[in-house]
């Protein structure tokens, strides 16, 4: 036992000597776009922390104007302060955003119509992980509701406003997780049978054959949609999990920097040329290998239409 945990020991000790440069090899791809954004205006949902909160500096720093969409307003606020004064941009509003309620999401969508004429760039950012068991205000199962339903409800609402302001973009963010993700149309509020670890990992996938149907839909519109992995991020989304809390701690030194996460969504939302890879799902900044239930169009058009159903909602 003493053997084994000096072992143990040493070997975290060459782990931690080593982070740097574990750090560096494994920081992943950076967005290369030196594309400028004055006169464009950009949702992020979720953006008053971690990935989005980057993300949104970032289009800030660009001359975007960016409206940070999220539920806790008064974070919101200081991390718009935070930006407004980074990048020098004053253009950087916060919205209030619940996507755990259609009826806020219908607020903030109908408030935003009201106040902007375009839409250049929809980044679906917010998400929820390895929640214990609950149901949104309107009966979804809480991944499903707020990681899926809700940013398709939000897109919905919002599509005319994208197509009218083309070319434009949506980001939709994923997780690698959806390689183990499942659609259980049987059970997918997950009443049956709940495990919050698979909840997670099932939503993210219906981010990646939401954005593959999506790409369908808007063939011709000059609207482009992009599903991404941001990678291991240090991130606010563990705080269900005391397992993960624990494990994010102990390998902290080696997972990537909100920074380093955002930068895909970047590339997703800024990189010229991406047209044609439209519904693809995007890794590192380049686009990577999906699971096989991921390419299923048959899956992927019925949960559409399921989504629609459960919404109360018709696509045009």
């Amino acid at each position: 036992m003493l053997v084994f945990l000096g072992l143990l020991t040493s070997f975290l000790s060459f782990l931690y000597v080593t982070a740097p440069f574990i750090r560096k090899f494994f920081a992943g791809g950076v967005c290369k776009a030196n594309v400028q954004l004055p006169g464009k205006v950009v949702v992020i949902t979720g953006a008053n922390t971690g990935i989005g909160k980057e993300t949104a500096r970032e289009l800030a720093r660009r001359g975007a104007r960016v409206y940070i969409a999220c539920r806790d307003v008064l974070k919101g606020e200081s991390a718009a302060s935070e930006i407004r004064a980074d990048t020098k941009n004053s253009q950087v509003l916060v919205r209030k955003l619940d996507l755990s309620d259609t009826k806020s999401i219908r607020a903030f969508a109908e408030g935003f119509l009201a106040e902007e004429k375009q839409l250049h760039i929809l980044i679906n950012n917010a998400g929820v992980m390895v929640c214990p068991y609950s149901k949104t205000a309107d009966g979804f199962e809480t991944h499903m509701g707020v990681n899926h339903l809700g940013h398709f409800l939000l897109t919905h609402l919002l599509l005319e406003r994208l197509k009218e302001s083309a070319p434009a973009r949506v980001v939709n963010l994923s997780s690698m997780v959806h390689h183990v993700g499942k659609i259980r149309f049987h059970d997918l509020q997950g009443e049956k049978n709940y495990s919050r670890g698979f909840a997670y990992c099932h939503s993210k996938l219906a981010n990646v054959l939401f954005t593959r149907e999506l790409a369908k839909k808007l063939q011709g519109t000059g609207v482009t949609t992009y599903a991404v992995h941001p990678g291991i991020v240090r991130s606010e989304l563990i705080r269900h999990s005391v397992l993960l809390c624990l494990l994010w701690r102990l390998f902290s030194p080696f997972v990537k920097s909100a920074r380093e996460g955002a930068q895909t969504s970047l590339h997703c939302a800024l990189a010229e040329g991406l047209e044609p890879m439209s519904g693809k799902y995007f890794s590192d900044c380049k686009r990577t290998w999906v699971s096989p239930r991921a390419r299923n169009n048959k899956t992927a058009e019925r949960l559409w239409n399921v989504s629609c159903e459960l919404l109360g909602i018709q696509w045009k």
